[in-house]
């Protein structure tokens, strides 16, 4: 399945992950502390077994952890045009449920000028969006069902949902350790792999399974190169994970997604919307 180029819901998935495609269409403890002990002797550079294993189970240490505070960016490069979106927020991995404050760049990749970002609840099998745009009144909220999303939503918002990113890891393979470093005055481990969409899909949750199903008919390849980071209780506090599309283009284009992780424990799960509050009118259409 590596490379080939044979689906076909990669092109509207970039255009919607881009800046202005965006405004148009929108792990406790888990961590084997002998696996760690064994990491901590092993050179930089040397391809770990165990760590694998650490990482495939990562999401279920992070709902043993319960919640944490998340800061996420997503890359997007396509014919030499680099657009990056940033989000912060909390999520709490027993609901599945979070919420995000993304700031999308204007069509030059610039941070918009005097607008205001997107609010964005992640929840099971649903998306909801405030200060979307496209002729949606503000105090409105759009609603869209992730499983019909290209791919499950994995980079169509601006922001991998933090449980599915960690879930991807799921299917991870060939991983290599590459050493002990700081991140945010936090000692863990640096590690490099590859991981597999269907794999990972298989092996989900009930919760994300429907998102990485469609993930799997949505990219390029079903393998997602990755950098992740555990810190000493088998959490997962960084993730780095790069998609790929066809984009109707030979080169096709690249989604770079980082999910970041800290403060875990005492944020409370939104609430979702009301129904009253969803918007059930026309969403207009921009040229991105």
């Amino acid at each position: 399945m590596v490379g080939q180029d044979r689906r076909g819901g990669g092109a509207g998935a970039v255009a919607v992950a881009c800046g202005t495609g965006l405004a148009v269409g929108l792990l406790a403890t888990g961590c084997s502390p002998h696996g760690a002990a064994a990491d901590d002797q092993a050179p930089a550079g040397q391809a770990l077994p165990a760590a694998g294993a650490d990482l495939r189970r990562g999401a279920d240490v992070l709902v043993r952890a319960g919640s944490a505070a998340v800061r996420t960016e997503m890359e997007t490069a396509s014919g030499g045009t680099r657009v990056t979106i940033r989000g912060t927020g909390s999520y709490d991995f027993r609901t599945g449920r979070g919420q995000l404050r993304v700031v999308l760049p204007d069509p030059a990749g610039l941070p918009r000028g005097g607008q205001q970002p997107i609010t964005e609840i992640l929840a099971p099998g649903a998306l909801f969006m405030k200060n979307r745009g496209a002729g949606v009144p503000a105090d409105k909220w759009v609603r869209v069902d992730t499983a019909s999303l290209a791919d499950g939503n994995v980079v169509t918002g601006g922001a991998t949902d933090p449980l599915a990113a960690a879930e991807l890891l799921r299917g991870a393979r060939e991983v290599t350790y590459r050493g002990k470093v700081r991140l945010h005055g936090v000692r863990v481990r640096h590690y490099s792999g590859t991981t597999d969409i269907g794999v990972a899909a298989a092996a989900a949750s009930a919760r994300t399974k429907p998102a990485l199903t469609a993930a799997e008919k949505g990219f390029t390849t079903d393998v997602v190169p990755f950098d992740a980071y555990l810190d000493d209780a088998g959490r997962l506090r960084k993730v780095r994970e790069r998609f790929h599309f066809a984009n109707g283009t030979p080169k096709g284009a690249s989604v770079t997604s980082t999910t970041e992780l800290h403060g875990f424990g005492g944020h409370v799960a939104p609430r979702l919307p009301d129904g009253r509050d969803i918007y059930a009118g026309k969403i207009a259409a921009t040229a991105p």
